[in-house]
Formats: structure tokens, C-alpha cells, sequence
């Protein structure tokens, strides 16, 4: 694939959808949880050392998902996957379970940050003594389980195996490091067979329990967001060179700093720490931008390692819609979500029974709605952040104030809000919305069902089935008009 295609690419950066509630938008991915699904969207966000980075790399977050969707269908007989389908190329659904909150990380080389702590004297891993003598990049005489946290926020912390042990039980700790290890020697048999073959360095893996305390595999399987991969030909072209010249220098790092060019090629987000190191970019520091050539190399990295896992080839997809807009519609072909969302924010818990009404008028349309609380006198800060969020939805929204006295809520929201906002007041004829000052440009609606039939028509060009609802409701006052007339004629 050309460097000028990559670049043109849509790419997807957000997928705010507030169809479905609140998202815990974590650095790469956004995830919706319903009653028992989790429903995930890999975008084209990537990060390193916690930290996300300016640029997008196109492809990345539907190359992620094929990989991963191979590699679950890849180790279904070694155990149960979450996954129930995948609606959209960025987009993976799976069960909902509680997750053991260990990420299950298994080293096969002396790599990375475990590579870093050796280099420094560390011969604690995890609770494992490490032997001295090694080096960075070399095998390890057999591959460790090497456990840590899984941080809501900040970095993961190395955790012994009698911590995951007290933490999820005896007999689980045992199950899922032994799984760990298949399916770590499943990913290293996968990627011998790949084209050309590669190296399966290390991997993480996270397990969860469902209502029946069934086992399952979750979240993403070796993919290079969660895996280090290399080319097993540079591999042993490089490792018998460092290993002859590592003698001659205090550990292989300060080798590779004198011999870049014996540095091994990793198919994983190493590139983009290494591109951010060398940009000399420190943890808390402003993190640069990649250049164009170096956002081409992270995809072609990428499509690499699909390509070679899955012996299939990657075609340039080709759409006639932005990405935000391509998720939506196949979304809302799978019947997940509708595709569309009325917001009703009221001013105070006082106006819930009026919140009542408008969403249940709204259902009659078969229009989802979700309310707020959020006073424009007492709770300015929390309406500006929801409109500011508000305002990243990718697909339609329309707002229903819900204020009573002085409604400043339906003004301040309109202001500042990109899409449409309705006033209807809780306490019967109140036209303060009606004296908002230039710039606020709210509706005024008395009835909450002329509001949700607003709705409808405002929604009825991203929906045939409600524009034909609206013609039928018609049609069928209309109907009911001409035989009264006719009863009575």
C-alpha cells in the first residue's frame, strides 16, 4: 500500500454515542457496557508510556480487531472466548464478565521493561529469580508468568504470584497462568507458521468470570497493541552479533547506542516509544508529533503482522462515508444501536415526573432517550461539560430543557450546543426561554408530545422507519377526522 493512500485514509479518533450511556474511554479503545454486553471500539488513538500522541494511524484499529478476532477463533479449543460478533471493522462485542483485574503477561526473551530492570541489577521478577548472565533480546530458558495489576489509571504494577493467588483464589491463579502458558505457546506456534515467520516475544492476556463463574478469555489476544512480535530471519541474523560484541560493553543497550543498526525491528508499539525517546521525550513533557513517514511505518508495521498471521491480505478499504458515520450505520444495520439520541436535562430532581413524561413520549416514536440533572444557576460547569460532550457525539442528538422558573438552562445550551435544543417547561406556559439573549436559539414546546413528534421529524431524515411513522400518525388522525365527519354528515 502506497505511503499517499495511508495518509489520505479516514481514520476514526472518538466514537461518543450516547445511545449507549456513558463510555470509559480509555487510551486507544471506547467501551460501552450495557446490562450484559461490553461493547468495544478500537479506534485510531495510539499511546506510549501512558501517554496518547497527537497523530492517528490509519488502519490501526480495524487491523487490531482482525488480528484479534483470528487469534480468539485460533485458541477456542484451549478456552472460551467473550466475543459475540463484530458489527463494524472497529468494533468487537463480547459477554460481559467480571474481569480478575490481573493482566496475565508471559515473557519468552528478556525484552522490554523486564530487560530494562536486569540491565539495573533487578533479579526480581515478579517473585521470580532471574539468573544472572543474561542479555536483552535473548531466550529465556523457558517462558514466565509475570502477572501485574490492571490500573484504572497511571501504569500497571508487577504483582508475585502468591498476590494474584490472594487476590482471585488458589485454584484460579492456577488455571489462568496454565492457560496463560497455551496460549502463549499457541500465539508462538501461530506466528512461526506466519509470512514470513515471527518471533512471539511476550504477550498479556485478561480473563473474566461470568455469573456462573465460567472462564473466559477477554478483552484483545495477540495483537500488537498487547504483544511484541519480530522477524524471526532478523531476529537470527542480529542475536548472534549481540550476543559476540555484548562482552565489550556494560548491557546491550549501551551496545545498541553505539550500534543502532543491531537494534531488532519490533512489530508492536515499541516504534512509536522508541520514535518518542529519541525525539527526546520524557513522561509528563509534551508528547511530540509523529512525522508522515513515521505515521506510514506504524500502518505498514501493522498490516505486516496481519498480513503475516492471518495469510490473508489486507485491501484498502474503500468507503464512501467518513468513518464516524460508517460505524454508525453498520451499528445501527446490526440493530444495535438506533442512531440517534434525545438528551433531556432538567434543572432539578423536582422536574423528574416531567423527565417522565417527555421520555415516555419520546418511546412511543421508538426514539431512546437519556436525562440529566444539571442546573444552569447552581451547576453551570457541569452543563457546559455536558454540552462540550455533548458536542463529540457521532451520531444526532437533540436536547430537551426541562427548567422551570428562570429558564437559563435551554439558553445556555443552545448557545453553546451544536445541535438542535428544545424548551419544554415543568411548570405550564413559562416563556423565559422565549427572552434568551442573542446567540441562544432553543425552540419553545409546551406539550411533551409535540415534543417528541418534533423530535421524530428532526431525527426522520437519519431514520426511514420513523419518517414512515410520522406519514402513518398522520394519515391516521386525518382517518379518524373524515369518518367522525362522515358519522356525522
Amino acid at each position: 500500500m502506497s505511503a499517499d493512500k495511508i495518509l489520505k485514509a479516514e481514520c476514526l479518533d472518538a466514537s461518543f454515542m450516547p445511545e449507549l450511556g456513558p463510555s470509559k474511554k480509555g487510551k486507544v479503545r471506547d467501551i460501552y457496557f450495557s446490562e450484559d454486553k461490553v461493547l468495544m471500539v478500537a479506534t485510531d488513538r495510539v499511546s506510549a508510556f501512558d501517554h496518547n500522541i497527537p497523530n492517528l494511524i490509519p488502519y490501526k484499529g480495524m487491523l487490531l480487531n482482525k488480528i484479534a478476532t483470528a487469534a480468539f477463533k485460533a485458541t477456542e479449543d484451549i478456552v472460551a472466548n467473550a466475543v459475540i460478533g463484530s458489527p463494524d471493522p472497529n468494533v468487537v462485542i463480547q459477554k460481559k464478565v467480571k474481569n480478575l483485574g490481573v493482566e496475565c503477561i508471559v515473557r519468552g526473551y528478556m525484552w522490554g521493561s523486564m530487560a530494562g530492570l536486569y540491565e539495573k541489577g533487578g533479579r526480581d521478577i515478579c517473585g521470580l529469580t532471574m539468573p544472572d548472565g543474561l542479555l536483552r533480546y535473548q531466550q529465556l530458558p523457558e517462558p514466565i508468568f509475570t502477572p501485574t495489576t490492571k490500573a484504572e489509571t497511571g501504569p500497571d504494577e508487577n504483582m508475585t504470584f502468591a498476590e494474584v493467588e490472594e487476590l482471585v483464589g488458589k485454584d484460579l491463579a492456577a488455571q489462568v497462568r496454565e492457560l496463560s502458558m497455551k496460549l502463549y505457546q499457541r500465539g508462538c506456534e501461530v506466528a512461526a507458521k506466519a509470512e514470513p515467520p515471527l518471533l512471539f516475544i511476550d504477550t498479556k492476556y485478561e480473563f473474566g468470570l461470568d455469573a456462573d463463574n465460567k472462564l473466559y478469555l477477554i478483552d484483545e489476544v495477540n495483537t500488537p497493541d498487547s504483544s511484541r512480535l519480530c522477524s524471526v530471519a532478523e531476529y537470527n541474523e542480529k542475536w548472534p552479533k549481540i550476543a559476540a560484541s555484548a562482552k565489550d560493553f556494560k548491557n546491550v543497550t549501551e551496545l545498541l547506542n553505539q550500534k543502532p543498526e543491531l537494534k531488532v525491528k519490533e512489530f508492536s508499539k515499541q516504534y512509536v516509544r522508541d520514535v518518542l525517546l529519541e525525539a527526546g521525550f520524557k513522561p509528563g513533557k509534551e508528547v511530540p508529533k509523529l512525522t508522515e513517514e513515521q505515521v506510514v511505518e506504524c500502518t505498514k508495521r501493522y498490516i505486516q503482522v496481519y498480513e503475516s498471521l492471518t495469510h490473508e491480505k489486507f485491501d484498502y478499504p474503500l468507503y464512501s462515508v467518513s468513518a464516524s458515520t460508517r460505524l454508525v450505520n453498520n451499528l445501527k444495520h446490526a440493530g444495535v444501536i438506533k442512531g440517534f439520541c434525545a438528551i433531556i436535562a432538567a434543572g432539578s430532581n423536582s422536574d423528574l415526573g416531567h423527565m417522565e413524561k417527555l421520555s415516555a413520549a419520546l418511546d412511543t416514536w421508538g426514539i431512546p432517550s437519556k436525562k440529566r440533572i444539571c442546573s444552569a444557576h447552581k451547576q453551570p460547569s457541569k452543563l457546559e461539560n455536558l454540552i462540550t460532550t455533548l458536542n463529540t457525539s457521532i451520531e444526532p442528538v437533540v436536547i430537551i430543557g426541562c427548567a422551570g422558573g428562570t429558564d437559563a438552562l435551554s439558553g445556555t445550551a443552545s448557545f453553546s450546543s451544536v445541535f438542535p435544543v428544545i424548551s419544554c417547561p415543568p411548570d405550564g406556559r413559562n416563556e423565559t426561554c422565549l427572552t434568551n439573549p442573542p446567540g441562544s436559539s432553543n425552540s419553545y414546546i409546551l406539550r411533551p408530545d409535540n415534543v417528541a413528534k418534533h423530535v421524530a421529524q428532526l431525527f426522520s431524515i437519519h431514520s426511514p422507519v420513523l419518517a414512515q411513522k410520522l406519514v402513518a400518525a398522520a394519515k391516521s388522525k386525518v382517518a379518524v377526522l373524515e369518518k367522525v365527519d362522515c358519522d356525522l354528515w
